[in-house]
């Protein structure tokens, strides 16, 4: 699963950080403005020892920026001239590169919130390997993002949720897999899923999962990878403690084509996943329906058309 560094890819560092402990991974791609106050925010936590950046196409003006500040922050380690190769591919390339005992996977449109790195790394003590933790993703309001701690992601509660259909019919409440409306826990606790948003695993985690399924171009990777590692007889927490702003939806990529491989990435992944025919079955015959309701969603939700 793990790629192969692209010959083509340039390194671009000023002074590489030694024996770094903690490093923080960020693809990006045709983010616009929300990445310039991202990157603050993390060249701003002094407990991030190294911050790779991953460059899959950026406009000219802003990939100069990136560039400059690759050869004047020490901390700093851009990967760019390789292309739009996709998040999962990107982010492997990213931790690939990083040399750090703990990797924060990062958005480049999400900021990271005093002690939210502390928080992650708490986390793992005691915890077996593989373990992902993820942080609490917040909207800029101050309420708990949606996404950012869920069930498990099936092709029926995925269908149910693109259709806001648990919230409609209080019959199909249980198969709700969003829980930001739940009380917010005291400390990490177990967690099926995940938000991709901002994450961290030890080295050695990543190691052991093979990194980031690369089949997967845009999204459904995060889902992959807490999936993998629970099969792995390992744990997947929530760390309440650690958390990020997420300004989400601020690609200057149409949202179409963002939501087009949403939908082929949850059809995949529940082929993927489907250990019966009866469950093959269902995963193929769902597809055209949860790729449907992808592309649909932008008419539906103003947030998802900016």
């Amino acid at each position: 699963m793990n790629s192969i560094l692209p010959s083509h890819s340039a390194f671009v560092s000023g002074a590489r950080p030694v024996s770094p402990r903690i490093s923080v991974v960020m693809v990006v791609y045709q983010t616009g403005e929300a990445l310039t106050e991202s990157i603050r925010h993390v060249l701003a936590e002094p407990l991030v020892d190294e911050f790779v950046i991953v460059d899959n196409g950026s406009p000219a003006e802003e990939a100069e920026r990136l560039r400059a500040l690759g050869l004047a922050e020490p901390r700093v380690v851009l990967r760019q001239g390789h292309g739009n190769i996709g998040f999962a591919r990107g982010a492997n390339l990213g931790a690939e590169t990083a040399r750090g005992d703990y990797i924060v996977f990062l958005n480049p449109d999400a900021n990271l919130q005093s002690g939210c790195v502390k928080a992650l790394v708490a986390a793992f003590e005691g915890q077996p390997v593989p373990a992902v933790v993820g942080a609490r993703v917040m909207n800029t309001d101050g309420t708990e993002q949606r996404g950012g701690r869920r069930g498990e992601i099936t092709p029926i509660t995925t269908l149910l949720s693109f259709g806001h259909l648990t919230a409609r019919f209080k019959g199909l409440s249980k198969f709700e897999i969003h829980r930001e409306h739940e009380a917010t826990p005291d400390a990490p606790i177990p967690m099926p899923t995940i938000s991709g948003a901002c994450f961290a695993l030890r080295r050695e985690d990543f190691d052991l999962l093979g990194g980031f399924d690369e089949g997967y171009f845009l999204h459904v990777e995060d889902i992959d990878l807490c999936w993998r590692a629970r099969q792995a007889g390992g744990e997947v927490l929530f760390q309440p403690a650690a958390q990020v702003v997420h300004l989400g939806h601020t690609s200057l990529e149409h949202p179409l084509k963002v939501e087009f491989h949403k939908g082929v990435g949850l059809s995949r992944y529940f082929i993927k996943r489907a250990d019966t025919v009866q469950r093959y079955a269902i995963a193929v015959l769902l597809a055209p329906a949860i790729l449907l309701m992808s592309l649909v969603r932008p008419a539906f939700n103003p947030r998802l058309r900016k």
